[in-house]
């Protein structure tokens, strides 16, 4: 995966809600130590989810195994026909970070758009730095 992996960690999903759109659950949880709060827009359709469950997410800078960048390739063709990080996961999206924002002291907060599917992450300061670029893809797995 080399310098691919931007962000790694496990959550556990404390609450969702449904309500508001068809298809798509907003997601909380908060990582086993506590350290980092997540709310993520999700599939439900594509990819349930249920309160109590744990599941790994992975923000990286590319799907290219061997960490080299995808210049050139729209994120649709990226691994047609090869082998990517998205094979060993269950759900991936492709997405643009688009507000950092000074939490306390040591905390920062990061807002991800995947098509309108948000990602919201609050924790350390130097974990979450590694997600100051542009893009970055999404990926899930329980």
């Amino acid at each position: 995966m080399g310098d691919s992996q931007l962000f790694l960690d496990t959550f556990s999903i404390t609450s969702l809600n449904a309500e508001k759109y068809d298809r798509v659950s907003r997601v909380f949880g908060h990582t086993e130590n506590g350290d980092t709060e997540l709310h993520l827009d999700i599939n439900s359709e594509l990819y349930p989810i249920a309160q109590g469950e744990r599941i790994q997410l992975m923000l990286a800078s590319t799907l290219n195994l061997d960490g080299t960048r995808d210049d050139g390739k729209g994120w649709r063709d990226v691994g047609r026909g090869e082998q990517s990080l998205a094979d060993t996961w269950d759900y991936v999206c492709h997405g643009k970070i688009y507000r950092f924002q000074e939490g306390d002291e040591e905390n920062i907060k990061v807002f991800i758009s995947f098509g309108g599917l948000l990602l919201y992450m609050q924790g350390p300061y130097k974990k979450l730095t590694p997600l100051r670029i542009d893009y970055v893809y999404l990926l899930v797995k329980k």
